[in-house]
């Protein structure tokens, strides 16, 4: 099994100036150790508007900033936001490829939908139809990363001429797809589409291996990729503290897991925020009773697994490797957490728990290789392919403007630079003004 960590950046208040700079700074040096380490893969999520839940809205940025600062770390998408009032598909496709030459190949595309009403009315999504656009932003922005050119697009949620998007990603035809899974639906579609599944859900091992199963059994009978190349896998969210003491590792992790918790339940389910005035974490320690329901769902489920010591954490984690969970993915930045608490209970992963999941991983991964071999290969036969264009068509930058107006008329009309508006208005067929 493999293992991940999950930049989640929340930030409680009361906020200090240069509080957002330190957290960004410190989130890199855990990306740095984690790669130090032998984590395979940060997982760093796109959100906006979530006060206090997570500052993370450019997570390119910051994913191109770990590219520079590790060597091995797979960086991920954790998501990207496809719809394209978030994010264009062909500005998505070009940052996701820009991101892969830098990093020299280690870019995993995660996407979703976004769900939480704040952001989605933020970018003027209706809730019914993030699923479609999702879809179409998706499949759409693959092709961009893999044609040459692109022979353009008339949908529902976008359109555009035929265009070559530049650059092209290292990895061919682009980077492993995933998708955000919160729930068995999700999880099912992402195996029919041919790509990984990022279950930010917390199942104990028994689901696991249900849902697990399930991705597996679905995807050998039923995939159709949406991208150009299949991504079968299953990553799993985790709660994270270690420590040689199992009390301090609850101690310091309980909390920080609580306010996680508590911070979904308010921007997705049943929360009132007021932009710039609601003191979640004051809230969050005013309604302990409710906080402590929620966290103890969560434990009953997998929320708490990854806090304890390392005899607990090997335990645990053996279980959903039993299960076939291909990744583990650390949530270490929640709450209050301090950063020095966070980069101890690395180091100590890396030293007594990491090891021995190491040792069986390639031995793991040839297997499931040779298990889903003729699977790929039948959904590889049902990739979307579309024919190159033949010839393609020229585009000319503003030709009417220069054929339509004699040198009279170019005279004639008043230098309005940097707006050009006559010039303009006689290309689109408008009227000239006369002022």
């Amino acid at each position: 099994m493999k293992f991940g960590i999950f930049i989640d950046m929340q930030l409680p208040r009361p906020w200090k100036e240069g509080d957002e700079a330190r957290l960004y700074r410190e989130a890199l040096e855990q990306v740095e150790l984690a790669d130090r380490i032998g984590i395979d893969y940060v997982w760093v999520q796109e959100h906006h508007f979530l006060e206090e839940y997570c500052h993370s809205s450019a997570p390119a940025v910051f994913l191109a900033a770990c590219s520079q600062r590790t060597k091995n770390i797979r960086l991920g998408h954790g998501i990207v936001v496809m719809s394209p009032k978030f994010n264009h598909p062909a500005r998505t496709a070009e940052r996701i490829a820009t991101l892969d030459i830098l990093s020299n190949g280690r870019v995993e595309w995660g996407t979703g939908e976004s769900g939480s009403r704040i952001e989605l009315e933020g970018f003027g999504v209706d809730f019914v139809d993030k699923r479609p656009m999702w879809e179409e932003a998706l499949r759409e922005s693959a092709r961009m990363l893999t044609m040459d050119p692109y022979p353009g697009y008339e949908g529902r949620y976008f359109s555009m001429p035929h265009r070559n998007i530049v650059p092209k990603p290292l990895q061919k035809p682009h980077p492993p797809i995933w998708s955000a899974c919160s729930n068995r639906d999700s999880l099912k579609l992402a195996a029919k589409l041919g790509i990984g599944a990022l279950t930010f859900a917390f199942v104990n091992a028994e689901e696991a291996k249900f849902w697990v199963d399930e991705y597996y059994e679905t995807f050998k009978n039923e995939c159709i990729p949406i991208g150009q190349a299949v991504n079968p896998n299953v990553a799993m969210l985790t709660g994270f503290m270690c420590h040689e003491d199992h009390e301090t590792a609850v101690d310091r992790g309980q909390e920080g897991a609580q306010f996680f918790a508590y911070g979904l339940g308010h921007y997705w389910r049943d929360g009132v925020h007021v932009p710039g005035r609601t003191d979640l974490w004051q809230e969050f320690k005013k309604k302990p009773d409710t906080a402590l329901q929620q966290i103890e769902r969560t434990r009953k489920k997998a929320g708490m697994r990854g806090i304890g010591n390392p005899a607990h954490l090997i335990e645990n984690f053996k279980t959903l490797e039993e299960a076939g969970v291909d990744q583990l993915i650390f949530l270490q930045q929640s709450g209050n957490y301090k950063h020095e608490h966070i980069c101890a209970s690395l180091e100590l992963f890396g030293r007594e728990v990491l090891p021995q999941f190491k040792e069986r991983e390639a031995k793991r991964i040839r297997l499931k290789e040779e298990q889903l071999k003729p699977y790929i290969e039948k959904a590889n036969e049902k990739i979307r392919r579309t024919e190159s264009m033949d010839p393609v068509p020229p585009v000319e930058a503003y030709p009417l403007m220069w054929k339509k107006m004699s040198t009279e008329d170019v005279q004639s009309v008043p230098d309005r630079r940097p707006g050009m508006t006559s010039f303009w208005q006689m290309q689109v067929g408008g009227k000239r003004s006369k002022k």
